[in-house]
């Protein structure tokens, strides 16, 4: 098991690197598990893909994850959209092509919710499948930022989050520079939307920094139990 834990400033992140197939990641207070099954036989026949490997996903949160302690139902609207964002942003790097014919699926669940659980969903998920050895394009990470009292702001929390401003989330595939996540709340003039893409861009680019040193420290001591 690998335990780290990386600051900038006020963005703080924790990563463990649990048992197998399994990863845990921290934004300041935001907490998230993902586990990830597969390749494997598909379970549904009806959605087999010839040429490439199906992947599904889903989202769901902990009674807990809140001070709310009313049991989260299963499959409600927001659910199942993020489930379909986390979905549609890993297939932006999964190499299913290499897979047919196969199914993948990604579970995360938020522990505790402290705004940016989206984010912190997607890079989990991102963590969980490499620990899975599932191949990938390129690791993708993910970052939301807003805009308060006139200023730019990184990984907004609960209540910045609730204060009314726009919030912006990207993910992107670091090495290729690309785009694979962009969703905003609200509209924003094109120049402030252009400052606060800009700062998630940035804290997209740092997680995945993160995520590569942490991998490669996992991977060391993997090399070192196995004598290699």
């Amino acid at each position: 098991m690998v335990d780290a834990l990386w600051k900038c400033g006020n963005f703080e992140q924790r990563l463990v690197l649990l048992p197998r197939q399994t990863a845990l990641f921290e934004m300041g207070n935001t907490k998230v598990i993902a586990a990830v099954y597969g390749p494997r036989e598909v379970q549904n026949r009806s959605q087999q893909i010839s040429d490439q490997a199906l992947v599904h996903c889903e989202y769901s949160m902990a009674n807990f994850s809140t001070g709310d302690r009313k049991r989260k139902p299963k499959g409600d609207r927001r659910s199942t959209e993020i489930s379909l964002v986390i979905r549609q942003t890993m297939e932006a790097c999964i190499l299913t092509h290499l897979m047919p014919r196969s199914q993948i699926d990604i579970f995360v669940q938020v522990l505790q919710a402290d705004g940016g659980t989206r984010s912190a969903c997607i890079n989990a998920a991102t963590l969980a499948l490499a620990d899975a050895g599932i191949p990938m394009r390129d690791i993708v990470t993910s970052c939301s930022a807003g805009y308060l009292n006139s200023t730019p702001l990184l990984d907004l929390n609960y209540v910045e989050d609730g204060g009314g401003g726009p919030d912006v989330t990207v993910g992107i595939l670091p090495k290729l520079d690309k785009v694979t996540l962009l969703q905003m709340d609200s509209k924003l003039p094109m120049d402030i939307f252009e400052n606060v893409f800009q700062l998630a861009i940035e804290g997209c680019k740092a997680i995945a920094t993160y995520i590569r040193e942490v991998l490669q420290e996992n991977t060391k001591q993997l090399e070192y139990r196995r004598g290699l």
